[in-house]
C-alpha cells in the first residue's frame, strides 16, 4: 500500500502489524497485542485524516488509487452504455458518458476519467477535457432530458485541456455553453466532486440541482500549482496557494458552494473502493428520490436561483450585499 509523506505515522503502525503478523503468529499474548495495535491504528489515522491541510487534501484528491469515474461505473451502475462522439469533432476519452441504471431507474451518467497507466493517461490528457468532450456531455444530456431521464455526473479533473487545438476550437465557448444549457435542462441533475474539481473544466459539467463533493476532494477556480504561477510566479509556491483558496469541503458547505459533503471510509476513499461506492449509491438514490417531489420548472427555477446566490457578501460596515444596490 502507498502511503503519502504526511501519513508515516499510519504507515509506521500497518508496517509493525504486517511485522508482527509474520514473524510472532502463535506466541503468548499474540492476539491481545495485535488487537491493541490495530486499535492503535485506527485512532492514528482519525488523528491525521482530522487535521488535514489543504495541501494535504490535494495529495488525496490526486491519489493513484483512488477511485475514478471507470471504477464508479461499474461499482454503482448497471448496465452502463456507452455513447460516443460529438458529431462534429471526435470523441473525446477524458469523458465518459451514457445510459445506466441505479437500481430500477434509468440514468444518464457522465465524468472525467484520467486513466490509471501512463499510456491511458495520456489518451485522457489527464482527465482535462477538449471541447469535444463537452460538446459530447451536452449531447447526451440533452438526449437524457428529451426521454426523461436523471443525469449523474462525476468531477475529477484538474481543469480543461489548455492546448492550442482545444483553444482554435471554442475551449471557452463551450464550457460557457455547458454551464448555460444545464442551468435550464428540464430533467433532474446531481454533480458530484469526486477527486479534483479544477476550474472551467470541472463547471463545464458541474451545474446542477444538487452538488456535493467527497470528503477529501477538493472544488477550485484554479489548482494550487496555477494560482501559485500567477500569484507567486512559481508552483513551488502551491501549498501556500492551497491555503489561501479555501477550497475543502469544510469551506466550501460553509460558503454555500456545495450541498453536501459526503463521508469518506476512514483514510480515504482510496483505501476502499467499494465502501465508498455504497456510500455514493445510497447518496444517489436518496438524492433522486428527493428531486423527485418537485416538478421540472421547479428544479430548473430552483436550480438558477442556487447558483445566482453563490458569491454573494456583506461588507463590513454598511452591510452592502453584492448584487443589491439596496
Amino acid at each position: 500500500m502507498d502511503y503519502l509523506d504526511f501519513e508515516q505515522p499510519i504507515a509506521d503502525i500497518a508496517t509493525e502489524i504486517e511485522s508482527f503478523q509474520k514473524n510472532s503468529s502463535g506466541a503468548a499474548g499474540a492476539d491481545e497485542y495485535l488487537r491493541n495495535l490495530n486499535k492503535e491504528l485506527i485512532e492514528r489515522t482519525k488523528s491525521v485524516y482530522e487535521n488535514l491541510t489543504p495541501w494535504q487534501t490535494v495529495q488525496i484528491a490526486r491519489h493513484k488509487d483512488r477511485p475514478h469515474t471507470v471504477d464508479y461505473l461499474s461499482l454503482i451502475f448497471d448496465e452502463f452504455i456507452e455513447l460516443h462522439g460529438d458529431k462534429l469533432f471526435g470523441d473525446d476519452p477524458a469523458i465518459r458518458v451514457g445510459f445506466a441504471r441505479l437500481d430500477n431507474t434509468k440514468v444518464m451518467v457522465l465524468g472525467h476519467q484520467k486513466g490509471r497507466t501512463f499510456k491511458d493517461r495520456q489518451k485522457t490528457h489527464f482527465g482535462c477535457a477538449h471541447p469535444e468532450g463537452y460538446r459530447k456531455a451536452m449531447a447526451k444530456m440533452r438526449l437524457a432530458a428529451k426521454y426523461g431521464l436523471p443525469v449523474i455526473c462525476l468531477i475529477d479533473t484538474p481543469g480543461a485541456y489548455p492546448g492550442i487545438g482545444a483553444e482554435e476550437r471554442g475551449q471557452a465557448q463551450v464550457i460557457a455553453e455547458n454551464m448555460y444549457e444545464m442551468s435550464r435542462l428540464k430533467t433532474p441533475i446531481i454533480c458530484c466532486v469526486i477527486g479534483e474539481g479544477g476550474s472551467g473544466g470541472a463547471l463545464g459539467i458541474g451545474v446542477g440541482d444538487r452538488v456535493a463533493v467527497l470528503q477529501n476532494a477538493y472544488y477550485s477556480v484554479i489548482s494550487p500549482e496555477g494560482c501559485a504561477g500567477i500569484l507567486w510566479k512559481g508552483a513551488q509556491h502551491a501549498e501556500k496557494a492551497a491555503n489561501a483558496l479555501k477550497f475543502t469541503s469544510k469551506d466550501l458547505l460553509k460558503m454555500g458552494v456545495v450541498d453536501d459533503v459526503i463521508k469518506e471510509p476512514l483514510g480515504g476513499a482510496h483505501r476502499d473502493h467499494h465502501s465508498m461506492a455504497a456510500t455514493l449509491r445510497s447518496y444517489f438514490k436518496k438524492t433522486l428520490k428527493s428531486l423527485s417531489e418537485s416538478t421540472i420548472d421547479e428544479l430548473v427555477d430552483n436550480r438558477y436561483q442556487r447558483f445566482r446566490k453563490i458569491g454573494v457578501f456583506t461588507e463590513s460596515g454598511n452591510e452592502t450585499v453584492a448584487g443589491n444596490s439596496n
